[in-house]
């Protein structure tokens, strides 16, 4: 067999350690040469804010952050920036806060210190996303990938359990969507069913024991490797469906793309047989799309979109919505009812 592919691999610094976030975070910004610094930071990391703010040129704060990254919000936070003549950003928390940071990176050409607190990937992708009017728009461009990445697994402990499971299961989807994304090749490929192979466990470790650091860290590193295999790979029909949704319905970021999982890979595996069996292999066995439902149920994520507030009336709306963001790429073709079916299949949480 021979090989034909053409990969990028995404140029970014990764300081990886336990408890060091603060001091990893003050390394990567002097790396940068930073003297004026707009730290973002949602309300769950103020304590680690406070003690990077303490040793880093800081000069604003932004610490409001909402989901899906609105543009009105977008737009305050870029004019901040300038304003304040910063020359680089801090994003402390989850995806939301690196998405903030993404966008102003995009309009201003600042540099990104990305310091996560979930599993959410964000920050090892060149992936933004922009929601007007409901309407959630995404894109890939170099200068929103954080120049360093600081993964410090005690800052996952704060987690709620069911949050961290459902941000683990994102990261899950990060690995399987890339399977069949527009530029999947045998290097993101590698990365995303080694990204498993740390994730599943981690994440079955966490769910018998939430204190479990070692299972946390499983989880982290994992997290990291299917999210820059997402990034190399592009966005397909998985996160399509799940970002179209997320922006119109204001819905929950991790916790939708735990529930929506399960049923594209019921959709596309049985035209995907290599994705099949490295999903198989990496949960013990079985067909895959089960699979990934018995693992979410297993894990106590939420079962179904009703459950996270999206009503039976927006169902036919958000697969007339998703249809047109479907990659062409899909590995099977993609019809406007199959849409909706799936989508009201995960709306009720039935067993795939």
């Amino acid at each position: 067999m021979t090989l034909t592919f053409d990969h990028a691999t995404l140029g970014q610094r990764v300081l990886f350690g336990a408890g060091a976030a603060v001091a990893n975070t003050v390394a990567a910004v002097a790396a940068l040469g930073a003297e004026r610094v707009l730290l973002i930071a949602d309300a769950f990391a103020m304590e680690l804010a406070e003690a990077v703010a303490a040793r880093t040129p800081v000069v604003e704060r932004i610490h409001d952050i909402v989901q899906h990254v609105p543009a009105e919000r977008a737009d305050a936070a870029t004019a901040l920036a300038g304003g304040c003549r910063a020359d680089a950003i801090i994003a402390i928390g989850g995806g939301s806060s690196t998405g903030l940071a993404k966008i102003v990176a995009l309009r201003t050409g600042l540099p990104i210190v990305a310091v996560p607190t979930t599993f959410a990937g964000s920050e090892a992708t060149s992936v933004w996303g922009l929601t007007t009017d409901q309407r959630k728009e995404t894109g890939s461009d170099p200068r929103v990938l954080p120049a360093s990445v600081v993964y410090d697994v005690t800052l996952s402990t704060g987690l709620p359990a069911r949050l961290a499971v459902s941000s683990g299961l994102n990261a899950l989807a990060h690995a399987v969507d890339s399977f069949w994304a527009p530029r999947a090749d045998p290097i993101n490929r590698a990365m995303a069913t080694e990204g498993m192979a740390a994730l599943i466990p981690g994440l079955r470790g966490l769910a018998t024991d939430s204190e479990d650091l070692e299972a946390r860290e499983r989880v982290l590193f994992g997290a990291y490797l299917t999210a820059v295999a997402f990034g190399s790979a592009g966005s397909a029909m998985h996160h399509k469906v799940c970002h179209v949704l997320g922006g119109a319905f204001d819905l929950p970021h991790a916790e939708l793309h735990s529930i929506v999982l399960p049923y594209v890979a019921a959709f596309n595996m049985p035209a995907a047989p290599d994705a099949e069996a490295r999903v198989s292999a990496a949960l013990g066995g079985g067909p895959a799309a089960p699979g990934l439902w018995r693992l979410r149920e297993d894990l106590g994520a939420p079962r179904s979109l009703a459950e996270i507030g999206m009503r039976e009336a927006d169902v036919a709306l958000g697969a007339e919505l998703a249809f047109d963001a479907v990659p062409l790429s899909n590995p099977r073709p993609v019809r406007p009812d199959d849409l909706e079916r799936l989508i009201r299949a995960a709306w009720a949480g039935e067993p795939v």
